[in-house]
């Protein structure tokens, strides 16, 4: 029995023993761990991180000519509502008058009954004979009058001896008597109504069996052979033009880049828009490309004066802000704020900054550059 304590306190001391070596074990890994962490893939090296590489275009000054372009709206020439001349009953709506159709120059559109005005016709060609056969008269009566004076010998002592205003009164009817029939015969004209122009009917507003007035809409016809456009011009763009423009042939080309032919400058300058203060240029069509239609906007460009000293390259160059980044002869990143002279096939021609070219201008500049940072510069061809 006396033995049973020691035996107990040997049990004790060897497991504070084992516990002691695991802390000792463990904190011996630890610091391993740490002093492999401070030592490991530390190299000492003086080599820098080569510089990025930087897409450039090279470019060189030269005389070019310019070309002005903004869009502009294309607007039918003649877009008129044919409007009723005459009174009377519809008795007819031709196909051509139907919404939509596309008519030629004298196409039958509408007709109006024609028996009132048959017969104001064929009472003025009766006013008319009338008067001519009064004419008639008065001009036999002259005859006779200065005959019997020329057998007498004797000067007639007035006009009216010899019938002279009964002769002008006569003739003055039988021009009046021909004015009215001429009128009549346009109202009897006007019962046929036939389109003015080719165009399209873009809207029908009267009908079959329908009464109309004078200055009753009956259809409205747009015109598709013939067409106008307005251009407008800053004043920097107008001053790149070749002055006077008048005569001079324009560019058409759809939003998609597909040119569609070209316009003849009528009219340009004289005075500005009165909102938007800027130069206006009339433009016409007048054998237009099947794919120009009314209300389509399309980009307008026109040739302008040769510039010397200037510097073209893809517009993909300009910064959000308007700069371009140039890399100069010690591969350093330079900014620049251009003078852009115009832009045209998605390039830009700005004046040539001052020094000596070629220059190289980054062709996708980032959002990272910084002034004066050094660069790999890569020359692209395309």
């Amino acid at each position: 029995m006396p033995e049973e304590p020691n035996a107990k306190g040997g049990t004790h001391w060897r497991r504070w023993l084992w516990i002691g070596l695991s802390l000792s074990l463990l904190i011996a890994v630890v610091l391993l761990v740490f002093e492999a962490e401070d030592t490991i893939d530390v190299q000492k090296t003086d080599t820098p991180p080569p510089p990025p590489m930087v897409s450039v275009v090279s470019v060189s000054a030269q005389a070019v000519q310019a070309e002005i372009s903004t869009f502009a709206e294309v607007r039918p020439r003649w877009d008129a509502e044919l409007r009723s001349a005459v009174t009377g009953r519809i008795t007819a709506v031709h196909d051509g008058a139907l919404a939509g159709s596309r008519v030629d120059l004298g196409d039958p559109l509408f007709s109006v009954e024609k028996a009132q005005y048959e017969s104001a016709v064929a009472a003025a060609e009766m006013e008319l004979e009338q008067a001519q056969l009064a004419l008639l008269r008065a001009q036999n009566d002259v005859t006779v009058a200065r005959r019997q004076f020329e057998r007498d010998k004797k000067e007639p002592p007035t006009e009216l001896a010899i019938r002279l205003p009964q002769l002008r009164i006569a003739e003055k009817t039988v021009a009046s008597a021909k004015s009215r029939l001429n009128a009549a015969q346009r109202d009897l004209a006007d019962t046929e109504v036939s389109a003015p122009f080719s165009g399209f009917v873009t809207k029908r507003a009267a009908s079959l069996g329908q009464t109309v007035s004078p200055g009753d809409p009956l259809v409205r016809l747009s015109d598709d052979r013939q067409f106008e456009l307005v251009a407008e011009f800053n004043q920097d763009d107008w001053a790149l033009l070749q002055h006077p423009i008048s005569g001079s042939l324009a560019t058409l080309t759809l939003r998609n880049g597909d040119r569609i032919g070209q316009a003849r400058i009528r009219r340009g300058g004289g005075f500005l828009n009165q909102e938007t203060r800027q130069m206006r240029v009339f433009l016409e069509v007048s054998e237009p490309d099947e794919r120009v239609l009314a209300g389509d906007f399309v980009r307008v460009s026109i040739p302008g004066r040769t510039i010397s000293d200037t510097l073209t390259f893809p517009e993909s160059s300009l910064t959000r802000a308007g700069y371009v980044w140039v890399v100069d002869g010690g591969n350093l990143l330079q900014r620049i704020k251009p003078h852009i002279l115009f832009r045209a096939d998605n390039a830009v021609t700005i004046t040539a900054p001052e020094g000596q070219g070629p220059w190289h201008i980054a062709k996708t500049p980032l959002a990272s550059f910084l002034p004066g940072q050094r660069v790999t510069p890569r020359v692209d061809e395309g």
